[in-house]
Order: structure tokens, then C-alpha cells, then sequence
């Protein structure tokens, strides 16, 4: 299985375009050693010439971009861009669908929920119809497993997780499986298997069991410690509310990857506030120490 990290940010990028954080003012005047970074999306792959999309970032353009092998290749216009699996319904992992509306009809996977979204208070599906038939939804039930034709050696299931549907959303103060989801995806060509879960609220016992199973994890790792977006002075909102697991602390994502027998352990969907963009901190030693890495737009793993 070849993964594709086309952004590793949390929504609003970093640096984020109105921020003047530590990190967004450090990065723009030089004094901070990180990596600019787009919103987060990865590209999935059985064969390394036709892909699956997990998110559609509003930054998809310039990802695909700096991924040439998503670019026109077989005609005079092209992707290689099979499907598009969409894990909510949020504006940083949506958005983007209007940008590839060019390319329609897509073929799009996601839960009853996420449709209802994306039909109703954030309304792509009914928008992108006036694009060569828009969108094509390919239900995801939250049983079982699934395959997609353009990658059909990548056996696919769905993980109900519990997090927060966006303020748009009908049921956002009433959460429903489906609201958010996670993929376990194994290669049945290599056995190699991927858990794919950039917003992660809580890890359940039953959880924490699958996370075993995976070789690769690719997880939440938008907060340092739950109250930083108080700590930063950008906000009020605690990571718990918008259903982001920090990594800090008893019960924390380190704590959880402490646990996980996978041979890499990496933190995708990270904020702008986050002190672990800055390479020289004493938060990214201690990630370093716990053999945790931090994604990066380009970064590229096989399994």
C-alpha cells in the first residue's frame, strides 16, 4: 500500500492566514525552525498508479500539484484520482470538492450522516449537480468492510469515533455514528495495514484493540494539551469540545501510542498552535523520545 501525505494541518493551515501565534508569527519572520503546512488529506494506493483521496482539502489544488503522479497523464484531461472517501463533514476535509469540480462526476464515499450534511447545511452534493452530474454517493455502512473498484486490493472498514459533527451540521449538539469515522485499510497483496483517524475525541477500550491490529498509525494530533487554544489566546474552546484527543498528559494520545505495537506511530490533522511544529521544542523532544512522528505535506509511506 503506498500513503500520500498531501497535508498534514489542521483546518486554516500553517501558518494560518489571520494567526499571530508564536508559531504563525515565528514562521513567517524566520525565527522558528517548522515546515509550512496545508490542510490535511492523504492519497491511498494498491498499485501506486491509481488512488483513492481521504478528504478533499481546500487545498487540494496545490497539493495535487506537488504530488505529480494525481496529475494528468493518460488524456487530455485526467486524474488519477479513482474515488474520494470523505470521514466527515467538515469544511477543512470537503471543501475541496468544489475546487475539483472540473473532474465531475467524482465517485463519493461516506456515512448517511455525512450525506445528510453535505446535502443539507453545507449542501455540495446538491451545489456540484450542476457539474456534469456532480457528485456519485457511495453509502459507507458502519458495518463490515468495503472495496473500491480503482484500488481493489485495499480491503476497507469503516470505525464509528467520537467526535463532533461541524456547526453546520443538523445534529452538531446530538452526535450520531457516522458523524465521524476513522479507516482501517489493509493491503490483502502485502498484509501491510493502515489506521487512518485524523479526528479522534475518545479511544474506547474496543478501540484501542483495533489500533493494535494496525502496522501504521496516522492519528490526531491537532492539540498539544486540551486547553491551548486559551494558552495561545486564539480561542475558548477546549480540544474535548471539538473532539480532538490532546497528546499530553494521563490519557493522552501518548499515552495511547505507548500502548500500540505499530512500527510508526504519526500525527497528521495538527494546529497552528500546536508548540510540536517547531522542530528545536521540548514537546517534539519528547515525541522523539516516544518514537512519535510528526506529518509533514510530501511525506510518503509504503506498507
Amino acid at each position: 500500500m503506498f500513503i500520500q501525505i498531501l497535508g498534514s494541518a489542521a483546518g486554516g493551515g500553517f501558518p494560518q492566514w489571520n494567526c499571530n501565534c508564536v508559531n504563525c508569527a515565528g514562521l513567517r519572520n524566520g525565527s522558528l525552525r517548522a515546515k509550512a503546512r496545508t490542510q490535511s488529506s492523504i492519497a491511498i494506493s494498491d498499485d501506486g498508479e491509481n488512488w483513492i483521496l481521504c478528504n478533499a482539502s481546500p487545498d487540494i489544488r496545490a497539493q495535487l500539484e506537488s504530488f505529480p503522479k494525481l496529475q494528468p497523464a493518460r488524456g487530455p484531461r485526467d486524474t488519477a484520482i479513482g474515488a474520494i472517501i470523505l470521514l466527515d463533514s467538515q469544511i477543512d476535509h470537503t471543501t475541496g470538492l468544489l475546487t475539483l469540480r472540473e473532474g465531475c462526476p467524482h465517485e463519493v464515499w461516506c456515512t448517511e450522516m455525512v450525506h445528510q450534511d453535505l446535502s443539507t447545511g453545507f449542501p455540495l452534493f446538491k451545489m456540484l449537480e450542476h457539474w456534469n452530474g456532480g457528485l456519485r454517493w457511495n453509502p459507507i455502512a458502519l458495518e463490515g468492510s468495503f472495496t473500491i473498484a480503482t484500488c481493489p486490493n485495499l480491503n476497507i472498514t469503516p470505525i464509528p469515533l467520537r467526535s463532533s459533527a461541524p456547526p453546520y451540521s443538523p445534529h452538531r449538539n446530538d452526535p450520531h455514528p457516522g458523524d465521524n469515522i476513522g479507516l482501517l485499510i489493509e493491503d490483502r497483496k502485502t498484509g501491510g495495514t493502515l489506521f487512518y483517524a485524523p479526528g479522534l475525541g475518545q479511544v474506547s477500550p474496543e478501540l484501542l484493540e483495533l489500533m493494535r491490529s494496525a502496522d501504521c498509525l496516522v492519528v490526531d494530533g491537532t492539540l498539544w494539551r486540551d486547553d491551548e487554544m486559551r494558552v495561545r489566546e486564539v480561542g475558548t474552546k477546549l480540544g474535548s469540545e471539538m473532539g480532538h484527543l490532546h497528546q499530553s498528559g494521563p490519557g493522552g494520545m501518548i499515552e495511547v501510542l505507548d500502548g500500540m505495537p505499530a512500527a510508526r506511530k504519526i500525527l497528521i490533522h495538527i494546529n497552528n498552535t500546536n508548540p510540536i511544529l517547531d522542530e528545536d521544542s521540548a514537546e517534539r523532544a519528547v515525541l522523539d523520545e516516544h518514537g512519535i512522528e510528526v506529518s509533514f505535506d510530501g511525506m510518503s509511506i509504503e506498507l
